[in-house]
């Protein structure tokens, strides 16, 4: 089932959206403060995103340059601002789309379809994806996702990251500060205590796939990609 993350403050169209996205199989979650936006972004990891201009806080152009520090999933604007800049400043800002007030729902349906489809489905261009592979398990970059025997397992960019490091060093030992460098970035301060979230986060993933203990702690040094995972697939 495709996740819809949903960023607008007008209650009674966020209540209409869902509503019609529902009917169309999507799960939603639409975003309630607007002080947490990104921390409700990890937490539900969608496909799709539906973001206003106008915010409380941070206008929609923020919240879509944060959202592209983490995801490559679709971006599409719902404004009620129509000028030619607006939409120039979306589609800068890393948007994929724009669509003005009021719109016609199916509009919003197809336009969703349109973009999952270039993104997850028959028009993606899988030829262009970097990908990494260690004994049957799959990290794909580009599309934030894990993949094993036919399962697919969507990750964070930054657990994305955190995989991308172990599995290009599969049995070698990825130290605690080469992680904390590659996960951290202008917009986000990562401490050792951060790191131990997202380390268990990334184990608790694996685990999901079968791989239990897939990672394990080098103490005084880092962790590893144990090598016996081919063993264990």
């Amino acid at each position: 089932m495709f996740k819809i993350f949903i960023v607008e403050d007008d209650r009674t169209l966020v209540t209409l959206l869902e509503k019609r996205l529902h009917k169309f199989g999507f799960d939603t979650f639409a975003v309630s403060r607007f002080d947490t936006v990104m921390e409700d972004f990890e937490a539900f990891q969608p496909h799709l995103v539906l973001l206003d201009v106008n915010l409380p806080r941070y206008d929609g152009y923020y919240w879509c340059r944060q959202i592209r520090n983490r995801s490559t999933c679709p971006i599409v604007f719902i404004s009620a601002r129509e000028s030619k800049m607006d939409q120039v400043m979306a589609l800068e800002n890393g948007a994929d789309d724009y669509l003005t007030k009021p719109f016609d729902y199916d509009i919003v349906i197809a336009k969703v379809n349109s973009h999952l489809r270039r993104a997850f489905g028959s028009y993606s261009s899988r030829e262009q994806d970097r990908s990494i592979t260690v004994a049957g398990l799959t990290l794909n970059m580009e599309r934030l996702a894990l993949f094993y025997q036919e399962e697919r397992l969507d990750l964070s960019h930054t657990e994305a990251k955190i995989m991308d490091e172990f599995m290009k060093k599969p049995g070698q030992v990825v130290s605690r500060d080469r992680l904390l460098e590659k996960i951290w970035d202008e917009h986000t301060f990562v401490d050792d205590n951060t790191l131990n979230v997202y380390i268990t986060r990334v184990r608790k993933k694996l685990s999901s796939l079968g791989l239990t203990d897939a990672v394990e702690t080098i103490r005084g040094l880092g962790y590893r990609l144990r090598s016996e995972l081919e063993e264990k697939i």
